[in-house]
Protein backbone atom coordinates (compact mmCIF):
# COMPACT_ATOMS: atom_id res chain seq x y z
CA UNK A 1 0.00 0.00 0.00
CA UNK A 2 1.00 3.61 -1.01
CA UNK A 3 0.17 7.36 -1.26
CA UNK A 4 1.16 8.87 -4.18
CA UNK A 5 1.19 12.54 -4.39
CA UNK A 6 1.11 14.83 -7.83
CA UNK A 7 3.02 17.93 -6.95
CA UNK A 8 2.66 21.11 -8.89
CA UNK A 9 4.99 24.58 -8.57
CA UNK A 10 2.00 26.40 -7.08
CA UNK A 11 1.34 26.82 -3.57
CA UNK A 12 -1.67 24.32 -3.43
CA UNK A 13 0.91 21.54 -5.14
CA UNK A 14 3.36 22.33 -2.25
CA UNK A 15 1.06 21.59 0.51
CA UNK A 16 -0.26 18.84 -1.28
CA UNK A 17 3.19 17.07 -0.49
CA UNK A 18 3.41 17.73 3.05
CA UNK A 19 -0.27 16.35 3.45
CA UNK A 20 0.85 13.84 1.74
CA UNK A 21 3.44 13.00 4.16
CA UNK A 22 1.45 13.12 6.90
CA UNK A 23 -1.52 10.95 5.17
CA UNK A 24 1.42 8.16 4.75
CA UNK A 25 2.17 8.73 8.16
CA UNK A 26 -0.81 7.94 9.18
CA UNK A 27 -1.67 4.50 7.08
CA UNK A 28 2.31 3.79 7.92
CA UNK A 29 3.14 3.48 4.27
CA UNK A 30 5.12 4.83 1.86
CA UNK A 31 4.78 7.87 -0.36
CA UNK A 32 5.23 8.74 -3.86
CA UNK A 33 5.54 11.80 -5.38
CA UNK A 34 5.25 12.71 -9.15
CA UNK A 35 6.94 15.91 -9.64
CA UNK A 36 5.07 17.64 -12.15
CA UNK A 37 7.06 20.89 -11.96
CA UNK A 38 10.07 21.55 -14.52
CA UNK A 39 12.57 21.83 -11.27
CA UNK A 40 13.96 19.21 -9.23
CA UNK A 41 11.76 18.62 -6.37
CA UNK A 42 12.55 19.69 -3.14
CA UNK A 43 11.69 17.30 -0.10
CA UNK A 44 14.01 18.28 2.84
CA UNK A 45 11.04 20.18 4.25
CA UNK A 46 9.31 16.58 4.86
CA UNK A 47 10.06 14.36 7.93
CA UNK A 48 13.16 12.18 8.56
CA UNK A 49 11.40 9.39 8.78
CA UNK A 50 8.83 9.98 5.88
CA UNK A 51 10.11 7.12 2.65
CA UNK A 52 9.43 9.02 0.04
CA UNK A 53 10.21 8.36 -3.92
CA UNK A 54 10.21 11.26 -6.24
CA UNK A 55 8.82 9.97 -9.30
CA UNK A 56 10.10 12.98 -12.44
CA UNK A 57 8.04 13.60 -15.70
CA UNK A 58 8.86 11.50 -18.24
CA UNK A 59 7.80 12.34 -21.78
CA UNK A 60 7.33 15.72 -23.38
CA UNK A 61 7.32 19.11 -21.44
CA UNK A 62 3.72 19.72 -22.98
CA UNK A 63 2.54 16.40 -21.91
CA UNK A 64 -0.96 16.19 -20.34
CA UNK A 65 -0.13 16.44 -16.27
CA UNK A 66 -3.90 14.47 -15.75
CA UNK A 67 -2.10 11.46 -18.15
CA UNK A 68 1.46 11.61 -16.42
CA UNK A 69 -0.32 11.14 -13.05
CA UNK A 70 -3.03 8.38 -14.76
CA UNK A 71 0.12 6.91 -15.78
CA UNK A 72 2.00 6.73 -12.64
CA UNK A 73 -1.07 5.15 -10.96
CA UNK A 74 -0.67 2.25 -13.84
CA UNK A 75 2.68 1.82 -12.88
CA UNK A 76 2.34 1.01 -9.62
CA UNK A 77 -0.29 -0.64 -8.62
CA UNK A 78 -0.21 -0.85 -5.00
CA UNK A 79 -0.99 2.90 -4.55
CA UNK A 80 -4.08 2.73 -2.68
CA UNK A 81 -4.91 6.86 -2.50
CA UNK A 82 -4.24 9.96 -4.68
CA UNK A 83 -3.06 13.30 -3.00
CA UNK A 84 -3.88 16.36 -4.74
CA UNK A 85 -4.07 20.28 -3.88
CA UNK A 86 -7.32 22.31 -5.22
CA UNK A 87 -7.79 25.95 -4.88
CA UNK A 88 -11.14 27.70 -5.37
CA UNK A 89 -12.47 28.50 -8.63
CA UNK A 90 -14.99 31.35 -9.90
CA UNK A 91 -18.07 29.65 -11.85
CA UNK A 92 -17.32 30.46 -15.00
CA UNK A 93 -13.44 29.12 -14.49
CA UNK A 94 -15.79 26.04 -13.76
CA UNK A 95 -17.93 25.89 -16.67
CA UNK A 96 -15.46 27.08 -19.30
CA UNK A 97 -12.09 25.54 -18.68
CA UNK A 98 -10.97 22.41 -16.66
CA UNK A 99 -8.99 21.73 -13.93
CA UNK A 100 -5.91 19.12 -13.83
CA UNK A 101 -7.55 18.10 -9.87
CA UNK A 102 -11.21 18.49 -11.65
CA UNK A 103 -10.13 15.88 -14.00
CA UNK A 104 -8.15 13.59 -11.21
CA UNK A 105 -11.54 13.57 -8.92
CA UNK A 106 -13.36 12.58 -12.10
CA UNK A 107 -10.62 9.69 -13.70
CA UNK A 108 -8.73 8.41 -10.29
CA UNK A 109 -8.98 4.77 -9.96
CA UNK A 110 -7.63 4.79 -6.51
CA UNK A 111 -9.75 7.55 -3.77
CA UNK A 112 -8.57 10.93 -3.75
CA UNK A 113 -7.34 12.82 -1.03
CA UNK A 114 -8.47 16.76 -1.77
CA UNK A 115 -6.20 19.13 0.57
CA UNK A 116 -6.74 22.96 0.25
CA UNK A 117 -3.68 25.10 1.18
CA UNK A 118 -4.31 27.19 3.80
Amino acid sequence: MSVLVAVTDSPEGIYSLSAAAEEAALLNTDLIAVNLTLAKLDVSGLPADCAVTVVERAGREDRDPVAAVLDELDEYPNVTRLVIGIRKRSRVGKALLGSVSQRLLLTSPVSVLAVKAP
